[in-house]
């Protein structure tokens, strides 16, 4: 039976969620004990706005609504009381999440603001939010995470996060959960950590109850909750928060036959995430459409894509895409597929809203164009591990993997012979659609700094055209939260030194590490930090600057070769 997905919207109720949320009348109230388990967390911000988020757990069966209270103060000690929103309400419809955008209310520009909830006489944990800058702006400091598997380890970046001295906002790039279940050969069960950290539910998430537990034990986590605390978060989500590899009309790790119609899965994942993220709920539009701008003043303007539900077409693989003719593979067919202009990563409605706020930010001298983007953007060839490591050094390596990571590393020597992708998940899968992106920055003159998650790797990438004589961005990629990377699956194999050495928009990589990255931004440069900690595999820690790169921008628009320093 076909199923209307507009219709499937609806019976889940993904709806917005109205600015006058307070002004609600509720039929019933629950007035039994409460707890906020969950933490609290800011999102969105603007000169004068932002999301304010919390979740109130009713600690008995609750029926009817319960009555929320928020409070926004100038100081920690909420002496001075800037603004209090009465007749919030937590419904069970939203499981119980409480989403207020403020906008106003006596908030002004680049301004720190404390804030906390109130349900039954229990008070929430404080928080701490900063709006955005207008006019001349000295600089702008970024926090850049992605990639966050429970069970696979601690979550000691986000810990390291609340840490810092001074952010102005979080960028999370997506896989802010993983949907995998807790089996054995689940990904992450196998790390040290899974038994203390397995997954809620125990198997793969299919419904909206799943989705919601699943966030619920996330934001269970004190160094995630401490991380929200510590400043606004700007978010989009990538694949995992519904299935892996999605696209529109699917995902690799979605089988209809034995679970169900896409749309419903993909619904129930999107109502809960906006349930449980700060996120300002999608308005006059469908949910997919997360695309969305913001303004730090004069220094940049952060423009954030979604690269999954909204417009990407089916990737290309290896396996299904590549024919074997004669006995070789027919490198020249699976080219005339990958280079496509069919092949998209967003609709034409995202680009064409990407061109109008990318000239217009040139046209207004922002320093910087920033894209938060959740893949890789920069040409990634398959490595020649073989090559890089000498072959008897290389055979040792094959016999000590498994069957799967055997195959993987194979398979990428193989396909290093010809000058296509190693990672048809990216950018790279889709270069008709990555072009049509550079044609943007370059028509517009623009400065560009590419943000990217997805990969758990650190990146430092040269972007330059198709015909490779501009270089049109820098790119900084973030490595994961927790998430395995090449470097947990080839420990002691150099795996960066042989995208490095393939790789001629490649200047730096890092496969191994875990963290986030510090992204400082001012007139004339910007600094990229991979902020790394020592384990997570324990909640002690310590955090170091792996590398740190400087780029600056070129006269004529683009930008000047990425420099460590």
């Amino acid at each position: 039976m076909a199923i209307d997905r507009r219709k499937v919207l609806g019976l889940l109720g993904l709806t917005s969620v109205a600015a006058g949320e307070a002004a609600a009348q509720a039929t019933s109230y629950y007035k039994g004990p409460v707890a906020f388990e969950h933490g609290v967390a800011s999102g969105d911000p603007s000169p004068t706005a932002a999301i304010f988020w919390t979740r109130v757990t009713p600690k008995d069966a609750a029926t009817g609504e319960i009555a929320v209270e928020l409070e926004i103060a100038a100081d920690p000690d909420f002496k001075t009381l800037v603004t209090k929103t009465s007749g919030l309400r937590a419904r069970a419809s939203r499981d119980w999440t409480v989403k207020h955008d403020i906008d106003g209310d006596g908030l002004k520009p680049a301004t720190d603001y404390w804030y906390r909830f109130k349900a039954n006489g229990v008070i929430s944990p404080v928080g701490r939010t900063r709006t955005l800058p207008v006019g001349k702006t000295k600089d702008v400091v970024l926090a850049v995470a992605s990639c966050a598997l429970y069970p696979n380890g601690y979550f000691n970046a986000y810990d390291a996060i609340a840490k810092l001295p001074r952010v102005d906002a979080v960028l999370h790039l997506g896989d802010y959960i993983y949907e995998y279940g807790g089996a054995a050969d689940d990904y992450g069960m196998s790390s040290p950590t899974s038994k203390a950290r397995a997954p809620q539910p125990a198997t793969e998430i299919l419904s909206l109850d799943d989705y919601r537990r699943r966030h619920a034990q996330y934001k269970s986590d004190p160094g995630l909750q401490a991380a929200h605390a510590r400043a606004p978060w700007i978010v989009v989500w990538d694949d995992h928060e519904t299935a892996n590899d999605s696209w529109v009309g699917g995902a690799e790790n979605h089988d209809p036959k034995t679970e169900g119609d896409w749309a419903v899965r993909k619904a129930a994942a999107l109502k809960a995430y906006y349930e449980w993220m700060p996120i300002r709920d999608a308005h006059g539009s469908l949910p997919e459409a997360a695309w969305r701008d913001f303004q730090f003043g004069d220094v940049a303007s952060l423009l954030m894509v979604e690269t999954r539900l909204s417009g990407r077409t089916q990737e290309l693989t290896y396996d299904a895409d590549l024919a074997i003719v004669d006995g070789k593979p027919d490198v020249a067919g699976f080219v005339a597929k990958w280079k496509s202009p069919d092949q998209r990563m967003m609709g034409q409605d995202q680009q064409k809203w990407l061109a109008s706020q990318i000239g217009a930010s040139v046209k207004n001298n922002t320093a910087w164009q920033v894209l938060g983007n959740q893949v890789v953007m920069a040409r990634v060839a398959a490595p020649n591990l073989k090559a890089t490591m000498g072959e008897a050094n290389f055979n040792v390596l094959l016999s000590k993997l498994n069957d799967y990571a055997r195959k993987a590393v194979l398979q990428a020597v193989a396909i290093s012979a010809y000058d296509v992708p190693s990672n048809l998940d990216a950018w790279d899968g889709y270069p008709a659609d990555r072009q049509r992106v550079y044609d943007i920055f370059t028509a517009a003159k623009a400065r560009p700094i590419v943000l990217a998650g997805d990969s758990h790797m650190f990146w430092a990438n040269e972007l330059w055209d198709d015909a490779g004589k501009t270089r049109v961005a820098a790119e900084f990629g973030a490595t994961s939260i927790t998430s395995p990377g090449y470097g947990d699956a080839l420990p002691g194999v150099p795996v960066a030194e042989a995208l490095i050495q393939r790789n001629k928009e490649v200047k730096y990589a890092h496969a191994s590490a875990k963290g986030f990255l510090l992204l400082t931004l001012e007139h004339g440069k910007a600094t990229g930090e991979m902020m790394a900690v020592s384990t997570i595999y324990e909640p002690t820690y310590t955090t170091s600057v792996l590398k740190r790169f400087v780029v600056t921008p070129a006269t004529d628009g683009g930008v000047e070769a990425l420099k460590e320093v």
